[in-house]
């Protein structure tokens, strides 16, 4: 089986990796919070969504949201 190879460009940039890491330490710790309700995320894939979000609005280097129509 052969290895892909990558492109050489990464999708995620440095920054954005960083927001996760931190958003998954505060869940970890219990003070990520999520939404306008501000409840208490428990879900992994909830706090990295989080994350990344928090990198876009910093202008970090993180691929557009699948599924959306852009007009």
């Amino acid at each position: 089986m052969a290895a892909r190879k990558s492109s050489g460009k990464r999708k995620y940039g440095e920054a954005a990796s960083k927001r996760v890491a931190s958003a998954m330490r505060r869940r970890k710790k219990g003070t990520l919070k999520s939404g306008r309700s501000g409840k208490t995320v428990k879900s992994r894939k909830q706090a990295i969504a989080i994350g990344l979000s928090e990198a876009r609005k910093k202008g970090a280097k993180v691929p557009r949201k699948s599924g959306r129509k852009r007009s």
